[in-house]
């Protein structure tokens, strides 16, 4: 087994409504020309440049299958081997890491782009349902949400203003965040205010959608990441979890899948007490009552006690552990494209480059995926400068 594995580049696109004057491959192009120029990295005949693609992506979102098709000529990476992760991003980074890991490879550029202004989400997401008995009554991904939140809520006693808390912290750091799409103010009542999407879930309280946008990265093992670059991210935990498809079959008031994914990462990273050690978190919150039910999986706060946590102000910049110093998923990101998203921040933020979004002295990090109905499959990774 190798070393440590290393991020010794990352780049993306701003996020935007729609971006109707690039086509998917010109958006792949923009950030690997990015990273291939920060670490003058090429795809050599002789093998000692990129070793593999890894590309996430879902086919439905740009049409046909082997929507991929393009990467190859793209970047030049032929001869070489090429991989699809069709999930969220963030599980293309544990692919990759792996990959590494095993000493199959040495240096893979990861990339992930999506043009949700293409068709309709809710289509697609509601293709992935069970065809027999959930597909016949509509349910996609939002009203999955909308079930998980209305028990969620209920069970412990959450309410419609430390939801909407969220959705107010998310678009004020967004403002801090020049590829954010979303960064006007917000207060909680604007938010309560806004039309129902599905109850007890309202349109603010959901992510923005249509978003375009992409983003890539270069992981490397030990030896070669200090060789690329003089301030490599450490990949220093990895875990996932995948729970039961069938939502009544899940208790949908707790993460079981997320917890699980994230005692795995803390024990290959040695992590004890994550509201203390961590500096930040970027977590993928497609709704306002993901952040609080995604920090009790990650062990923020006890069971029940995500309300707790946005209203004590630790979780806001300049609190004990600033979540989505970014924005989030709130403000605007494509599926697929927002689980890689969240470990380019985490770098930005590890390396100081992350601008009048930076957390002073950030040191550790967490980063957290989410693919599935109602957070069925989860992915977390740790990081380290």
């Amino acid at each position: 087994m190798a070393g440590r594995v290393g991020i010794v580049a990352v780049a993306q696109t701003k996020f935007e409504e729609r971006k109707d004057a690039l086509h998917s491959a010109e958006l792949m192009y923009d950030v690997t020309r990015d990273v291939l120029g920060q670490t003058g990295l090429e795809f050599k005949e002789d093998r000692t440049g990129i070793d593999c693609t890894t590309v996430a992506y879902f086919d439905l979102f740009g049409g046909p299958a082997g929507s991929h098709m393009h990467l190859g000529y793209i970047v030049g990476a032929y001869e070489r081997e090429d991989e699809r992760v069709t999930s969220d991003g963030a599980l293309a980074v544990y692919y990759a890491a792996m990959q590494i890991l095993s000493g199959h490879c040495d240096v893979v550029l990861l990339l992930s782009h999506n043009k949700e202004s293409q068709c309709q989400k809710n289509q697609i997401e509601w293709v992935g349902m069970d065809p027999v008995y959930q597909r016949r009554v509509g349910i996609d991904f939002v009203s999955a949400a909308a079930l998980q939140a209305m028990r969620y809520t209920t069970k412990y006693g959450i309410t419609p203003e430390q939801c909407a808390k969220v959705v107010v912290k998310s678009r004020k750091n967004a403002g801090n965040n020049p590829n954010a799409m979303c960064c006007d103010s917000l207060t909680v009542d604007d938010v309560l205010r806004s039309a129902m999407l599905c109850d007890p879930i309202r349109i603010q309280e959901a992510k923005p959608v249509p978003v375009d946008g992409a983003c890539a990265l270069i992981l490397a093992c030990e030896e070669k990441a200090k060789k690329i670059t003089d301030k490599p991210v450490w990949i220093t935990g990895l875990g996932t979890c995948y729970d039961h498809h069938e939502l009544g079959w899940r208790e949908l008031a707790d993460c079981g899948a997320l917890a699980t994914a994230a005692q795995r990462a803390y024990k290959m990273a040695g992590i004890k007490e994550p509201l203390k050690e961590f500096d930040l978190a970027e977590v993928s919150e497609q709704y306002s009552y993901q952040e609080l039910l995604w920090s009790e999986g990650l062990g923020f706060c006890g069971k029940g006690e995500g309300g707790k946590l946005i209203d004590s102000g630790k979780t806001q910049m300049g609190g004990e552990l600033p979540i989505n110093p970014s924005g989030g998923i709130l403000s605007g990101l494509p599926v697929c494209v927002a689980g890689m998203q969240r470990v380019v921040e985490c770098v930005l933020q590890l390396r100081g480059e992350a601008g009048a979004r930076q957390v002073p002295g950030a040191k550790k990090a967490v980063a957290q995926g989410v693919d599935g109905p109602a957070g069925q499959l989860q992915c977390v990774i740790t990081l380290e400068n």
